[in-house]
């Protein structure tokens, strides 16, 4: 094979694998097309990987409960039941005023003056208002204690034994115990001055329902006088 034969075959190969010019141009389009497609792929590829995120996001409804609420909102309902089945009825304040209890007669005794009792029984019917006005729930218990609180047990009596006089402890008996604790609470709030005499004494007695005031001061200073006086308690059988 001589030297032209072979010069001639690689001339003859080199244009074979050399790409041609429309070669070329078919070439960028196609390149162009398979851009494309990746880039729609991958576009895709996003918003789908978007909407997980977004759903992951969100938070779960909550299932309605019993009680009539939905998502910690309420419907708008009343619950029908409560505390084991059984309806909550707010308790409807009745005023405790007497015209039969023998302990309001006698306090409204000793409030009228001039022989005003219907105006003495409006001041204890307006003082037991007043009292459920001011917070006390249970208004006929309060004024039981607050008598309870103020009724005496001992008490001195000034005796004049072999020319001098000694101070000695006694009982009190059931009437005057009555007596003076309903003189001392009517004291206690006589001596409150500025306001009506119903909330006068609606405070003093919810002060003694709570062992404090006048009258419960008065209660526990003739207590005291009598522990003090118990050496002279053998006098008194003379």
């Amino acid at each position: 094979m001589t030297e032209e034969t072979k010069a001639a075959a690689a001339e003859a190969a080199s244009e074979n694998s050399a790409p041609t010019p429309t070669d070329t141009a078919e070439a960028k389009p196609a390149a162009k097309a398979d851009k494309a497609e990746t880039a729609e792929k991958s576009d895709t590829a996003a918003e789908k990987s978007e909407k997980t995120d977004k759903a992951e996001k969100k938070p779960a409804k909550k299932p309605a409960s019993k009680t009539g609420k939905k998502d910690g909102k309420p419907s708008g309902k009343p619950d029908a039941k409560k505390g084991g089945g059984k309806t909550i009825k707010k308790v409807k304040y009745v005023n405790p005023f007497s015209y039969d209890d023998e302990l309001q007669i006698k306090l409204v005794n000793c409030i009228m003056k001039n022989g005003k009792k219907a105006l003495a029984q409006k001041i204890l019917r307006m003082t037991f208002d007043e009292m459920n006005r001011k917070g006390d729930p249970d208004v006929a218990k309060s004024f039981e204690l607050a008598i309870q609180n103020t009724t005496p047990t001992m008490e001195v009596k000034p005796k004049r034994i072999g020319g001098g006089v000694y101070q000695i402890p006694m009982e009190v008996k059931p009437k005057r115990q009555r007596s003076l604790c309903i003189r001392w609470i009517l004291e206690g709030a006589r001596k409150r001055k500025g306001i009506p005499m119903y909330k006068r004494l609606a405070q003093e007695l919810m002060d003694a329902s709570q062992d404090l005031g006048y009258a419960a001061n008065k209660k526990k200073e003739a207590h005291r006088m009598a522990q003090a006086n118990k050496a002279f308690a053998h006098l008194a059988r003379y």
